[in-house]
C-alpha cells in the first residue's frame, strides 16, 4: 500500500506535516508505504530534528507549491511540478493507492476532476463530513461545500455515495440514509428537496429514512444525511464556530470534545477514479496524522472500485 502526502500543503507545513506523517507511521500496518512530496531540503531537517531516518520514508523533491489564494484551475495547469500536481500524476500512473493533501482545496478539486476524473455515471463527485452522534458512533453529511446548488438527482446520488462510504469505510451495516429538510413529510421543503424525495422514497440503491431536520442531525435517526453543499458547509462551520466557542470558555464536555476536527484528519472526494483525501488547512500534527489514517482505511476498502460497481 502506498499512499502520497503532499508535505507543503496546510498552514503549518511542513512542520506539522512532516510530523503528522511520522506519528503515522508508527500507526500504521508495516506494509503501508508513506511518499512524502516536498521539498527535501525541508524534510531531511525536521526528520533528523525527530531522529528518525529518511529511509523509513520515500521523498519526492520539489519546491513548486499551489499557493492557498492562487486560482485553482490555473495554478494546477501552470505548476505540474507543484506538490499537488505530482500526487495526482501519480495517482493517475497507479503509482500510489491514495493521495492526501491539507493544501488548496480547490486544487485537490480541480486534480480530482481533470486528472484521474469523474467516475462513468457520477454527476458531481462531493465530500463529507463526520457528525458525532451523541448515542455513540458517527453519521455522515454531504455534500459540505463541492456543489452549492444540486438538482434532485445529484441528491438521489448523493445517497448512493454516502451509503457505500458509511459501509466500507465507516463499517455501517446498510446504512440509513435521511434527506436534511424542514420537516418530517414528504411535501415539505422546496421543489428540489420535494423532488429528491419522490426518487429517493422507493430507491432500491440504499436504505432511505426519509426527510430529516437540523434537530436530529446528531441524533440516530439516520446513519447518512444528504444536502447540497451549501446548506452543508453552512452546518459544517456551525458545528465548528460552537466547538471553538466552548473550548474558548473553558466547557470540556466528553461528547463536544468528538467534534474535533484533528480526530477526524479529512474527508474523501467521493465519486472519482481513485481515494483522495482532502484535509483541513489549519491541520497540526495529529490532524495529519488521522488524515493519513483514513486515506489507508478508503485505501483497504477499495472504496472507489465499490462506487465504481454500483454505477455500471
Amino acid at each position: 500500500m502506498n499512499i502520497a502526502i503532499d508535505i507543503m500543503g496546510g498552514d503549518f507545513a511542513p512542520r506539522a506535516t512532516v510530523l503528522g506523517a511520522i506519528l503515522a507511521k508508527k500507526e500504521l500496518p508495516p506494509h503501508v508505504k508513506l511518499i512524502l512530496i516536498g521539498d527535501e531540503t525541508q524534510i531531511i531537517p525536521l526528520l533528523d530534528e525527530f531522529k528518525v531516518a529518511s529511509s523509513q520514508f520515500e521523498i519526492i523533491h520539489t519546491t513548486e507549491v499551489i499557493g492557498m489564494g492562487e486560482h485553482p484551475t490555473k495554478a494546477f495547469s501552470q505548476k505540474p511540478k507543484s506538490t499537488i500536481g505530482i500526487g495526482f500524476q501519480l495517482l493517475k500512473e497507479g503509482k500510489v493507492d491514495a493521495f492526501a493533501s491539507n493544501g488548496n482545496t480547490g486544487a485537490m478539486l480541480v486534480g480530482s476532476m481533470y486528472t484521474v476524473k469523474t467516475i462513468a455515471g457520477v454527476i458531481r463527485p462531493c465530500i463529507t463530513s463526520i457528525l458525532p452522534k451523541e448515542s455513540g458512533g458517527v453519521g455522515l453529511l454531504l455534500d459540505v461545500g463541492t456543489n452549492a446548488d444540486c438538482k434532485p438527482d445529484v441528491l438521489y446520488q448523493f445517497g448512493v455515495l454516502g451509503s457505500l462510504c458509511a459501509e466500507y469505510v465507516y463499517g455501517m451495516k446498510k446504512p440509513r440514509v435521511g434527506l436534511l429538510n424542514i420537516g418530517e413529510e414528504p411535501e415539505k421543503g422546496n421543489l428540489v428537496t420535494q423532488a429528491a424525495h419522490n426518487l429517493m422514497k422507493d430507491s432500491k440503491d440504499f436504505n432511505f429514512v426519509g426527510n430529516v431536520e437540523g434537530r436530529d442531525l446528531f441524533e440516530d435517526k439516520a446513519d447518512v444525511i444528504v444536502c447540497d453543499g451549501f446548506t452543508g458547509n453552512v452546518v459544517l462551520k456551525e458545528a465548528e464556530a460552537f466547538y471553538t466557542m466552548l473550548r474558548k470558555r473553558k466547557l470540556i464536555d466528553s461528547y463536544f470534545e468528538r467534534f474535533n476536527y484533528e480526530l477526524y484528519g479529512g474527508t474523501p472526494v467521493l465519486g472519482i477514479n481513485a481515494n483522495v483525501i482532502i484535509g483541513h488547512g489549519i491541520s497540526n500534527e495529529i490532524a495529519v496524522k488521522n488524515m493519513l489514517k483514513l486515506a489507508n482505511d478508503v485505501a483497504e476498502a477499495r472504496l472507489h472500485e465499490k462506487i465504481k460497481q454500483a454505477f455500471q
